[in-house]
């Protein structure tokens, strides 16, 4: 076991290169993720809330089809470039072309009054962009596992990727919040939707120069079975995986816990109305998160994976408790006190989100060591589907309902004489907006505890099997080595 910990497959460039790529990735994502998404097409395109939030809904389902299937397909594929890369060599390029045309529906048909017309694109336009992003997130999540046998290689390349990403992809968000309040106060003359419609184009080049070192400077290191698995035997086995199931069905509960992240986006845009605030409030925890992933390791040793989830979830509870209580009085009239209880909140926050962008990954990395060595079948690309789908399900559910929320709290928004998209909001609004950024997620999110309960992945049965499935490789690679001689 202490053989497999200690080799390293995995070299500095080979690892720089899988996460510039993430970050090349997230950059455009980012314009996608939280409440962004719902701003976009409720305040920015103008269609009705009720519209988007079905349409969000709606995709969200379909990606429980759609991802699944798609790792179905990339498990039974076999070419001299492994299975997962080329998705990956292929991918970058509609993507960035899909991204583009998302986010350029208010500039084509700006003279459109139909909102018919308008939804309709809506609908076409994410579609096809979910489309080819799942032909390049299941891929590149299973690559983490494929990349080497070693897990302290996989942890590395996971931290490297989720590290970098935060930091260059997080930048798309980073400029956009500074553009739209240089839009709204009138101090540059872009609007919303060239904002939003810049940052796509960037989004592009990113997609097709940063997002492609994944599939053109990494290898698949971890040998696959000679036999092509059929698609449903991959769905099969996925659902024979009990700790696969478990994160899976934890991951779900979870998804509401995206709300907070939604109504973010409106509590700076519509209660403080200020949208680059969330800029300095998260900068300490932004720097602090950047420390926290040398602090991975050491709080390994200590804890299990398992334990490490568990205890995020409780401690997020408990803060966002006590910054909505702490903030009552001055969640929309003190913008300095509310700065400091936001700070703090972030500053805890941004461990747990190192945390969270790490751990889970490295867990159904586990699982698909499980179920090869029960089955002798891996299937990377069918258990990091749940990965990418469930990240999806989260952003579709939380937006989804998010949007849904937004008249039955009284928040609407109208064109003023000038041709503007302004706020109408009620008498708790405001309040409503804070509670369900800092509290009510948090809240539900204590159901997530409850699958972890039954995970058994860990300890002393994981370390057996990891050290078993080396012994089955090393014979594994003798074997493929001599069918290709």
């Amino acid at each position: 076991m202490n053989e497999t910990k200690d080799i390293r497959y995995v070299g500095v460039k080979e690892n720089l290169a899988y996460g510039f790529a993430n970050a090349g990735q997230v950059f455009g994502y980012n314009l996608v993720a939280g409440g962004y998404l719902s701003l976009f097409f409720t305040k920015v395109f103008g269609i009705p809330t009720k519209a988007v939030a079905t349409m969000i809904l709606v995709l969200g389902i379909w990606d429980t089809v759609n991802d699944p299937l798609m790792g179905g397909i990339i498990d039974k594929t076999r070419t001299r470039y492994g299975k997962l890369r080329p998705y990956l060599l292929i991918v970058p390029i509609p993507l960035a072309v899909a991204t583009i045309m998302l986010f350029a529906g208010p500039e084509i048909l700006s003279d459109v009054k139909n909102t018919t017309i308008k939804i309709v694109y809506m609908y076409i336009s994410y579609f096809i962009w979910e489309f080819f992003y799942t032909i390049g997130d299941v891929p590149f999540w299973g690559m983490s596992t494929a990349i080497s046998p070693s897990p302290s290689d996989r942890t590395r390349a996971i931290s490297t990727a989720r590290f970098i990403s935060s930091i260059l992809g997080g930048l798309s968000t980073t400029f956009l919040v500074v553009m739209m309040d240089l839009s709204n106060n009138g101090k540059w003359g872009i609007s919303l939707s060239q904002d939003f419609l810049i940052l796509a184009i960037i989004s592009a080049f990113m997609l097709v120069f940063v997002f492609s070192l994944a599939g053109r400077k990494t290898k698949e290191r971890v040998v696959q079975s000679i036999k092509e698995p059929s698609v449903l035997e991959g769905f099969k086995i996925m659902f024979k995986n009990k700790p696969l199931m478990m994160i899976i069905l934890g991951n779900v509960i979870a998804s509401l816990t995206g709300l907070a992240g939604v109504f973010q986006t409106y509590y700076y845009s519509e209660v403080l109305n200020l949208n680059s605030a969330v800029l300095w409030i998260s900068l300490p925890g932004t720097i602090f998160g950047f420390l926290t992933y040398l602090l991975i390791p050491k709080l390994k040793k200590k804890f299990d994976n398992r334990q490490i989830v568990m205890l995020n979830i409780i401690i997020r509870s408990i803060v966002g408790a006590v910054v909505f209580f702490a903030g009552l009085k001055f969640y929309n009239s003190n913008i300095l006190v509310i700065s400091i209880l936001l700070m703090l909140q972030n500053f805890i926050f941004s461990f747990f989100n190192t945390i969270n962008a790490v751990i889970p990954t490295e867990m159904i990395g586990d699982t698909v060591d499980y179920m090869e060595w029960k089955t002798g079948e891996r299937n990377e690309g069918v258990s990091f589907s749940v990965l990418t789908f469930v990240g999806k399900l989260s952003g579709s559910v939380s937006t989804s309902i998010g949007t849904a929320l937004l008249p039955i709290i009284g928040l609407s928004f109208k064109t003023d004489n000038l041709g503007n998209r302004v706020a109408v909001k009620g008498d708790k609004t405001d309040l409503y907006i804070w509670a369900l950024f800092t509290l009510i997620p948090w809240l539900l999110g204590l159901l997530s505890l409850i699958p972890y309960f039954f995970y058994d992945l860990t300890g002393e049965r994981l370390k057996e099997i990891r050290a078993d499935m080396k012994e089955r490789r090393e014979a594994l690679s003798k074997e493929v080595s001599g069918n290709e001689e």
